[in-house]
């Protein structure tokens, strides 16, 4: 069977035409059929059968497995079964019959994911109670330490989130390779749903942290979920809105870090959270951070809520250090026309000696060292 003839095949079987596919198979005779049943393609290695399950084609699966002799265990190069494909697209029908022709339904693919895993990655109730019926085992962990409830609670579906529970009780009992639990992923995600549901069915301790230090709360403002943090603090009343991370780094600092402005906003103006507060590593305050990510616009707003703009680190850098350090030229200027001065630090270096991208040297060769 040449090339051009199996591109044909493949793509007869993802366009779900059984008839035509049935009668180019048919045609090449015994040898065609067994070609077919161990041709792999392409640089994923995936087989007829992978395509037919990815794309929901039940007639042709049936066909590829009953009369063409496809084993309903081959594997492509990732080591992913037609049952992964079939649970991870959310074609039920192609699910039941895989198991029903003998699928493991934990077969692990690279990375160790289970079809159950693929299933939880798609708001498809239907496919994962049909796992689960089947004997899957939900707390079952990838190489990055994720159970299929991580992962529910990523996609933040309620309706899964809770027959996961249901179904395991227990399953919200785990922590990831980087310690993060499930209510570290759906606050990061911003699922306020799976939230309240994680905090009313199980007993997480609060400000419970990664590996990072990072907490729940943290999680919510520093992506700008402000709803969900109003829920931890609501549920969990000794949720703190200043704790520390592993650098000594708050939720303030981190809201800088990724230009959060409503978040700071509610932090400083709700919750009265220090905006000069001081990260305990090397003393970096909010207006550092968000200096040497270049966020100028979040600088006027640190600025507005009370920032002081003169105000150095451990190492006597000030916000316009910071900038430099980041070669963020408009920041930079933006720094300098409010008021900072390129003067020497507690160490000798003025804040232009970190210059290095030619833009941000051109600020200061500009003069726009002078205020506006």
């Amino acid at each position: 069977m040449d090339e051009h003839t199996l591109k044909v095949l493949v793509k007869l079987t993802q366009e779900g035409q059984l008839s035509s596919l049935e009668k180019r198979i048919t045609l090449g005779g015994s040898a065609s059929a067994q070609t077919v049943s161990s041709k792999h393609f392409g640089r994923s290695g995936d087989t007829l059968l992978h395509y037919a399950a990815r794309k929901g084609h039940l007639d042709i699966v049936e066909y590829l497995v009953k009369r063409v002799g496809v084993d309903v265990e081959v594997y492509n190069n990732d080591y992913k079964r037609p049952l992964h494909e079939a649970a991870s697209m959310g074609h039920q029908a192609c699910v039941s019959y895989l198991l029903r022709e003998g699928a493991k339904v934990d077969s692990l693919k690279k990375a160790d994911w289970t079809p159950l895993m693929m299933a939880c990655t798609r708001r498809n109730l239907g496919v994962i109670q049909e796992l689960l019926c089947r004997g899957a085992d939900p707390a079952l962990r990838n190489k990055d330490g994720w159970n299929s409830f991580h992962i529910a609670c990523r996609e933040g579906d309620p309706l899964v989130v809770q027959h996961l529970l249901l179904t395991a009780p227990d399953v919200w009992r785990t922590e990831s390779n980087t310690r993060r639990t499930p209510l570290h992923t759906a606050a990061m995600h911003g699922c306020e749903e799976v939230v309240r549901i994680l905090l009313e069915r199980c007993v997480y301790t609060p400000d419970c942290t990664d590996s990072c230090g990072v907490t729940p709360f943290m999680d919510a403002v520093r992506n700008g979920h402000i709803s969900v943090a109003r829920l931890l603090l609501e549920k969990h009343q000794l949720a703190s809105p200043t704790a520390a991370d592993a650098v000594g780094a708050q939720a303030v600092h981190q809201v800088a870090v990724t230009g959060q402005e409503e978040a700071l906003w509610f932090l400083v103006r709700d919750l009265n959270v220090d905006v000069n507060q001081k990260a305990t590593d090397i003393q970096l305050t909010a207006l550092h951070y968000a200096a040497k990510e270049g966020h100028t616009s979040t600088i006027h707003t640190l600025l507005e809520l009370g920032a002081d703009l003169h105000v150095r680190d451990r190492k006597g850098r000030t916000a316009l250090h910071m900038a430099c350090i980041g070669q963020h030229a408009d920041a930079v200027r933006t720094l300098l026309q409010l008021g900072l001065k390129d003067s020497d630090d507690s160490s000798g270096t003025a804040a232009r000696q970190h210059a290095r991208k030619p833009a941000v040297v051109q600020v200061f060769e500009c003069g726009s060292a002078e205020p506006s």
